[in-house]
């Protein structure tokens, strides 16, 4: 005779869903920003590393993107509805770094780095208060953290001294 047995999951738990959607829609938020910004950097960015810039900046928006998703689908996985329409994201983003005309590459960088450093933050945030909440949220936030400061290094890489 074969016995089954039934596994609890975090995803019928309210409160960890409730708790996990506290700390990673700001990411979700955070992020689709940034692939809004990025693209506008890439677009308008100006100068002797425009190329590898412009290129660089198509990585870190397909990385936003796919970051942004895996947080979202994690809030939706465990069972909660995340709002992340550009109306949305532009009132809980706040501010960009970026501006909305050319710039020469070296200041476009400093910009994205700005937004980037903001995202950092909050993801950083996420993981302390994930911490007690949800291990595998926390994995989640500690992977876009991870990424996040490989594209930092990235872009400051290119206006090193």
């Amino acid at each position: 005779m074969t016995t089954s047995k039934t596994i609890a999951t975090t995803a019928s738990d309210p409160t960890v869903a409730a708790g996990s959607a506290q700390f990673l829609t700001p990411l979700v938020h955070g992020l689709q920003a940034l692939v809004l910004n990025g693209k506008q950097a890439h677009w308008h960015v100006r100068g002797a590393n425009f190329v590898g810039v412009h290129e660089l900046l198509d990585d870190i928006v397909a990385h936003a993107m796919d970051w942004a998703d895996t947080a979202a689908e994690r809030i939706v996985a465990l069972g909660l509805p995340v709002d992340a329409r550009a109306s949305v994201v532009a009132a809980e983003a706040g501010e960009t770094a970026v501006p909305a005309a050319f710039a020469n590459s070296d200041d476009m960088i400093r910009a994205v780095v700005a937004d980037i450093d903001k995202i950092l933050a909050q993801t950083q945030e996420a993981i302390d208060g994930l911490d007690e909440v949800d291990l595998t949220s926390q994995d989640v936030a500690i992977e876009i953290r991870r990424g996040l400061e490989k594209d930092r290094w990235f872009l400051t890489a290119h206006i090193a001294a």
